[in-house]
């Protein structure tokens, strides 16, 4: 690593071996240089992450170089076969309003009307709707009473409507809008009374609505073919949970719990039912999962950046070139590679992979410190093992059309979660984030779908089903081409 023109890296190699050529230091001293050049050599490498060489969330590195826009040539705004969202005019206009002509403005002479221009202006009515209803009453000559029947749901003398309750769930669960902020929006905005203790009431009926659709989206993901599989940390009445994501591109479930690993997949009911191909991040308890899997190739081309702008490693710069290069092959060909194309490709792999063990050899097995366990090895060297071992899983993208190039799926949809972190700071208890997650999952599940956030959530508290929960999937053919 060079910094302001040092060679940083060189530097420390050199210390180190006049380290070990001093013969007149005590143990104690030596023992304390050789921690202060290991902590530094920590301290730089964390220096030189940043959101292309590491998982550090570009959000996190502000001072990320970015690409300059290059010019296509092509003028400003919308382009042509653009999908527009032009402002077109209703045919029924809630309200017309008439503008006569001042005929006194006018010349003298005879005018005839000849009709009318049309302007419409589109705009925003927010306003409190009340619906009374009134049960007739009949007494018989013994003075016994007949109510008639209110409609189901209508059981209070005053409550709230579907809408209140549509509207609230949706800014707090889907745009992530706290509980005092929504308050303030119902009083000021339609002069309706609604508490924080009612938001979290709508909430919560919400959650116990969605318990049978959870089900049946744990079901849909558990007999797919392909699975993305990912899990972040989140804060849960200030300590340290596990949000759990299982998803794909039709259906998201989401999971808090206090582990990380197979306990927790496993509570979640999908992986241990699973049986087709899992993508990952490369989560050892994930490997017991599935039929089979498939490796983010967006984490190994972090990690090549990685070891190649600290560690100096050529193999893993001409790695990530063969491996944007593969993947550029395999989405021109349709998303999947004949099999003599897969074979140079693999060929091409195995043959860096090989030249890279002489400029990435196995540590000295003479250095070891104890008879158990294996000697530490560099982080450029366990990834090079790990792409080695795992060739398959690396590459299962070029030769199976269901398995993508990374595992973005997941990331994608875990990308919320991590908002509402930033907005909240953290979940206030458990019940809590099992409310986001069951909700935010349904309303991932009906988008994929092409179901809005809000037509979901009326569907949900009219007690219906949405529509795609009653059509069965198509097959996905998962061969390979010859």
């Amino acid at each position: 690593m060079t910094i302001e023109k040092i060679d940083v890296t060189a530097t420390i190699d050199q210390v180190k071996e006049l380290l070990r050529a001093e013969q007149g230091l005590s143990p104690a001293l030596k023992a304390s240089l050789e921690t202060m050049l290991l902590l530094v050599t920590i301290l730089l490498n964390r220096l030189g992450l940043n959101s292309k060489n590491s998982s550090k969330p570009p959000a996190a590195d502000p001072n990320r170089k970015k690409k300059p826009k290059t010019s296509t040539g092509r003028k400003p705004g919308g382009q042509p076969g653009h999908a527009g969202k032009t402002l077109l005019p209703v045919p029924d206009p809630d309200e017309i309003k008439i503008i006569p002509v001042d005929r006194s403005t006018l010349p003298p002479g005879d005018y005839r009307d000849a009709g009318y221009e049309a302007r419409q202006v589109v705009d925003l009515d927010i306003s409190k709707f009340v619906v009374e209803w009134q049960a007739q009453v009949l007494v018989d000559q013994q003075g016994k009473r007949y109510v008639a029947p209110f409609p189901e749901g209508i059981t209070r003398p005053v409550q709230y409507g579907l809408g209140v309750k549509v509207n609230s769930v949706y800014m707090s669960q889907y745009q992530l809008i706290p509980y005092n902020r929504i308050e303030d929006h119902f009083q000021e905005q339609l002069d309706i009374p609604v508490s924080n203790g009612s938001i979290g009431n709508f909430n919560q009926e919400a959650y116990q609505r969605l318990a049978r659709f959870e089900q049946w989206n744990q079901q849909q993901l558990a007999i797919a073919d392909l699975v993305h599989a990912d899990e972040t940390g989140i804060n849960i009445g200030g300590k340290r949970h596990w949000l759990h994501s299982a998803s794909n591109d039709r259906h998201t479930c989401y999971m808090p719990h206090p582990k990380r690993g197979g306990e927790a997949m496993d509570d979640m009911g999908i992986l241990p039912r699973f049986n087709g191909i899992l993508c990952h991040d490369h989560w050892k308890p994930y490997y017991n999962y599935g039929a089979g899997h498939a490796l983010c190739n967006a984490h190994h081309l972090r990690e090549l950046e990685r070891a190649w702008e600290q560690d100096g490693q050529q193999w893993a710069k001409q790695m990530a070139a063969l491996l944007k290069e593969i993947n550029k092959a395999t989405h021109d060909a349709g998303g999947c590679l004949k099999k003599d194309a897969a074979g140079l490709f693999r060929a091409s792999y195995r043959d860096l992979l090989e030249k890279a063990e002489k400029e990435c050899p196995p540590p000295d097995e003479s250095n070891r410190k104890g008879k158990r366990g294996k000697v530490p090895r560099t982080k450029s060297r366990n990834l090079l093992e790990r792409l080695q071992k795992f060739e398959s899983d690396v590459l299962r993208f070029m030769e199976n059309a269901i398995v993508p190039f990374s595992n973005n799926q997941a990331e994608n949809d875990l990308r919320m979660t991590k908002v509402q972190q930033k907005i909240s700071g953290c979940f206030r208890s458990i019940d809590g984030a099992k409310i986001f997650c069951r909700v935010r999952g349904y309303l991932s599940t009906c988008r994929k779908h092409g179901v809005t956030a809000t037509e979901a959530l009326r569907l949900l508290f009219e007690g219906k089903d949405p529509g795609f929960m009653s059509v069965k999937p198509e097959p996905t053919d998962c061969s390979t081409p010859k």
